[in-house]
């Protein structure tokens, strides 16, 4: 039987392979946007179904044919706000200048972190106007409902969200009446849009070259089979840094770019299969349909955030002409 070659495995583009130091993936850079309203969404992977759906649009060479679509389902629980946190600039950056705790906070937060007994909310709220013109940027910090989920789930986690817009006074407007209300996936995120999906990828542990890199196996008259070949030269005596080695495999924090956003809906029987998701259970509040696999195990948080350089969309140039719920068991 012939051996199957293919491209070496691991890509350099994301030499060292550094380990994610959370579970929650951060975004570190916001595109700028002119509407004021939060730019990101998370939601827990639930795992993968296939829908068919009818390509509609006007110019397409699959015009008005059905079309066999993979699709990732996260489940999005309404968030709610934390706090809001001004930044402002600095020889080295930014840095926080000022946050605004919101006075009605769920006891759910206290395994998370430590909650203040006393807070006086109106006057840091009249700091913040009186110090409006110091401040360069204003985030906000949200936190999820996981017990509304349908793997139970009982900490929540914590998530720094930007804001877009141009005007400093109008996003402190904004952010203050997200304070008595949960926000819903369908006020951020659209069907037809497009999005950027961060997610820390599963952790594989301890491997070697073979798994890590794509290695060959040696010949059968090795010493070993799995081994790495020649590290390297004699001279210089040492091994150079792109030679491949067994290590840590996994659990990194990975970007993708302008992922479809299918579906958003709120109806979750129109999804549940027969006995539940394999390893979660059944989807109890809104969801999403993203075309194609995310990085990440079931049950990891992942971050939905506007796209950083945005490109053309199915939009809603299609129909949906079949959901599988078929069992996964």
């Amino acid at each position: 039987m012939s051996k199957v070659y293919g491209p070496r495995h691991g890509s350099l583009q994301f030499w060292p392979r550094k380990k994610s130091k959370k579970m929650t993936a951060g975004v570190k850079s916001w595109p700028r946007s002119k509407n004021t309203t939060l730019q990101a969404f998370s939601g827990y992977k639930v795992g993968m179904t296939h829908i068919v759906i009818k390509d509609t649009r006007p110019t397409s060479m699959t015009k008005n044919e059905e079309l066999f679509l993979p699709v990732t389902i996260l489940e999005c629980p309404a968030l709610k706000v934390l706090s809001i946190r001004f930044y402002k600039p600095d020889p080295y950056g930014k840095k926080v200048a000022l946050e605004i705790l919101n006075p009605k906070l769920d006891k759910s937060l206290e395994r998370r972190l430590s909650l203040p007994k006393k807070y006086n909310f109106e006057q840091r709220l009249k700091e913040a106007q009186d110090r409006i013109s110091e401040f360069s940027e204003v985030h906000l910090l949200v936190y999820t409902q996981p017990k509304k989920t349908g793997f139970g789930k009982k900490t929540p986690e914590i998530l720094e969200f930007g804001i877009g817009g141009n005007d400093i006074k109008s996003k402190l407007d904004y952010a203050k009446g997200l304070f008595d209300k949960e926000i819903k996936v369908s006020e951020i995120i659209k069907s037809g849009a497009r999005v950027d999906v961060h997610s820390v990828t599963t952790g594989k542990g301890f491997q070697s070259v073979v798994k890590r890199f794509g290695m060959p196996l040696r010949s059968h008259k090795s010493e070993k089979k799995r081994r790495a070949s020649v590290l390297g030269p004699e001279l210089p005596g040492k091994v150079h840094w792109g030679v491949p080695m067994p290590g840590r495999m996994g659990f990194n924090l990975r970007t993708e770019y302008n992922r479809d956003i299918i579906m958003v809906d709120d109806k979750p029987e129109k999804i549940n299969p027969k006995g539940g998701f394999l390893h979660y259970g059944l989807i109890k509040a809104d969801y999403v349909l993203v075309k194609g696999s995310i990085p990440g195990p079931c049950k990891r948080l992942v971050t939905l955030t506007e796209p950083l350089r945005p490109g053309k969309s199915f939009g809603n140039n299609f129909t949906i002409q079949y959901i599988s719920q078929e069992s996964k068991q």
